[in-house]
């Protein structure tokens, strides 16, 4: 009998992995993407239970995507070694978008880097704050999340950020957190936090190009929408009057 369930667990995946081969992901349900990443480190036993399952209880692939390792091991049917295809993915993902990057011109290739940090904190349950420094050509050399906070907000030093900075060798840095509300309209914190940091790093040399919100399929520019000018102007001001 388990010989009978094994053998077709094992034709299942099969087609599953030529249908991807042959299409990508086109046709494919989220619950057979999971599947057949729980197949990538489980030899014989069926995954599609445990796929809905995951699926069930973390509401969309990007929940199960951003699920830790012992939440995954709460749904029945995948346990610590099955569980490797899904955070695999999610890491190699963020590499590849962050090597996209590596050397290009931020402000030039505005898709790739809204691709990289829309990827990467998105769908964070906690505030992350997260640093692209750019060098003296507005080149990415370097991404980091500098600080995690609390569902609503995240402690954000200046000073941490400039050394951040400094450290990298940045002439200019681009900066951007996420919602987990996924409202990116930003808070009256949202927007002392930036004013202080664009202040602290014109006093080092250091450009702020941007401070990007990030909700859900949304954002919200602070350069866009001139915030990021008019602090620029703020400090223009003071250093004139001193």
């Amino acid at each position: 009998m388990d010989s009978k369930i094994s053998h077709k667990a094992a034709g299942h995946r099969q087609r599953l992995r030529e249908k991807f081969l042959k299409s990508s992901l086109a046709g494919f349900h989220d619950y057979e993407v999971i599947e057949l990443l729980l197949t990538l480190a489980t030899p014989r036993k069926d995954c599609k239970d445990a796929a809905k399952a995951a699926l069930k209880k973390f509401k969309s692939l990007q929940g199960v995507f951003e699920a830790s390792p012992q939440e995954l091991c709460e749904v029945d049917g995948i346990g610590p070694k099955n569980s490797l295809g899904i955070k695999l993915i999610k890491a190699v993902s963020e590499r590849y978008l962050a090597s996209k990057l590596e050397k290009k011109n931020a402000l030039n290739n505005s898709k790739e880097l809204f691709d990289y940090l829309y990827h990467s904190i998105r769908d964070k349950r906690r505030e992350c704050f997260q640093v692209v420094f750019l060098d003296a050509k507005n080149r990415v050399i370097g991404t980091h999340t500098l600080f995690e906070g609390t569902l609503t907000a995240s402690a954000i030093y200046p000073r941490e950020v400039v050394l951040a900075a400094l450290n990298h060798n940045a002439a200019a840095i681009i900066f951007a957190h996420n919602h987990p509300s996924g409202d990116p309209m930003p808070s009256v914190d949202d927007v002392a936090i930036t004013r202080q940091l664009v202040l602290a790093n014109r006093v080092m040399g250091i450009t702020v190009h941007e401070h990007l919100v990030i909700g859900n399929n949304r954002y919200f520019s602070f350069a866009d929408q001139g915030y990021i000018a008019r602090m620029n102007r703020e400090f223009d001001k003071i250093i004139r009057t001193q």
